[in-house]
């Protein structure tokens, strides 16, 4: 039961948390609270010590703190900074975190790239009928909730918590 916690709750929050950006430029707070209260009750039993939670609180407590800065700046939006730091508990202080939030970067510089090209070329999609999102034609944000769904999919399966999980059969 909590191998399929692992391997369900925080790849359905990330896919919701992509999509919902995409199509609304938002993504919802419950989605970061549900991605943290689950991981604080299934990690007890997935095997996670006192000194490992910590460790997987203390990833969470370092993304917030750069994130809460780059929104501070106006670089990133709330929405963004939420569900990356939520996401990041699940990752742990260790190479897996970095591996996400390089992968993070690197899908996020590629994600600007696609939509300054969408952009510049609202009136060729437009004529075309390529079914794009108004929010991504007229919305002068990037969706960076994409990069970061797609990133959580590329590094999830090589964090701890899954290695753990999986090395269980």
């Amino acid at each position: 039961m909590i191998t399929a916690a692992i391997l369900v709750v925080f790849p359905l929050c990330m896919a919701m948390a992509a999509c919902s950006d995409l199509l609304t430029m938002t993504i919802p707070n419950r989605l970061s609270i549900v991605l943290l209260v689950s991981f604080v009750a299934i990690a007890p039993f997935a095997g996670l010590g006192a000194y490992d939670l910590a460790m997987h609180l203390g990833a969470g407590a370092a993304v917030f703190a750069a994130c809460f800065a780059l929104f501070a700046f106006g670089i990133m939006g709330g929405g963004d900074a939420k569900i990356l730091t939520a996401s990041a508990v699940w990752f742990g202080l260790n190479e897996s975190l970095v591996a996400y939030l390089a992968y993070v970067s690197i899908f996020g510089g590629l994600l600007s790239l696609v939509v300054l090209a969408i952009r510049a070329n609202e009136n060729l999609i437009l004529i075309a009928r390529i079914p794009v999102p108004q929010t991504m034609l007229h919305v002068k944000k990037v969706p960076y909730g994409i990069a970061i769904g797609a990133a959580a999919f590329c590094t999830y399966p090589s964090s701890p918590l899954v290695t753990a999980a999986l090395s269980a059969f």
